[in-house]
């Protein structure tokens, strides 16, 4: 793939790259201090300081799956682009070998955390072969990595593969379903109650991924009952504003530092 442009924050960077026949690929490369991953130990999710950390602590790699994305979210600027196409294995694999190119100064899994993060452009479970077969060669190569799934949560699909280091997440976005297929309108995925029912064999909790659209999104009883605290865990995510999101009124939002429950 061949690097056509970058965007660089306080705490990684953003790479928008080509496939050979000429498709975007976004893949993203992040750090966090160690101590962020307790944040619910901690009751907050505020840094305790200025300091960002550097890649020997926490290290996020997130990849692509497919150049845009039929799925369509109103959120999602994915959904500017007018064609889509799946990646392959291989092509996944590049994503992270183009970030550690980068960072030689780093080995990958001498890092505290080191994270493949599976929600960047496109639906996994919609090339979810590839995605296996990448997660195979990845694993083989820095054995130890943490693989982090995320789905709108397709019919039919087989969970059984997410175990151990693999951890699945759900976007989820509203707790009510006709919200829900407003926000995400592709017609092949399971309902809450389904989600609800999936069991995985990870080592860690299933994530149920909201963004902040609505407050009425969120009904805290109805996510008890959906969702038992046993097998999953809430994520709140902020929307990025982008020309789908502002032209589907989904607004934008951020989360405050301190956890209510």
């Amino acid at each position: 793939m061949i690097e056509e442009k970058k965007e660089v924050f306080k705490n990684g960077t953003v790479y928008l790259l080509k496939t050979h026949d000429d498709y975007p690929v976004e893949v993203t490369d992040t750090f966090l201090p160690f101590y962020t991953k307790d944040a619910i130990g901690m009751n907050q999710n505020k840094l305790t300081n200025d300091c960002l950390g550097d890649r020997k602590e926490r290290w996020l790699i997130g990849v692509s799956c497919m150049s845009g994305c039929p799925v369509r979210c109103k959120f999602c600027a994915t959904g500017k682009l007018k064609k889509w196409r799946s990646l392959t294995a291989d092509e996944i694999v590049e994503q992270v070998e183009f970030v550690l190119s980068k960072n030689k100064e780093y080995r990958f899994n001498d890092a505290k955390e080191y994270k493949i993060n599976y929600t960047r452009m496109g639906e996994p479970f919609l090339n979810i072969e590839n995605v296996k077969k990448a997660i195979s060669v990845i694993e083989k190569k820095y054995p130890g990595t943490h693989h982090y799934v995320s789905t709108i949560g397709i019919k039919g699909a087989d969970y059984n593969f997410v175990r151990n280091n693999v951890t699945l997440q759900l976007s989820v976005h509203s707790l009510i379903e006709s919200k829900r297929d407003w926000l995400i309108p592709f017609k092949n995925k399971i309902t809450l109650e389904e989600m609800g029912n999936i069991k995985t064999s990870s080592d860690l909790k299933t994530t149920l991924n909201m963004t902040l659209v609505d407050e009425c999104d969120f009904d805290i009883d109805k996510l008890v009952l959906l969702f038992p605290k046993e097998h999953f865990f809430v994520k709140l995510s902020p929307i990025n504003k982008n020309t789908i999101s502002e032209k589907n009124n989904c607004g934008s939002g951020f989360v405050e530092g301190i956890n209510l429950m």
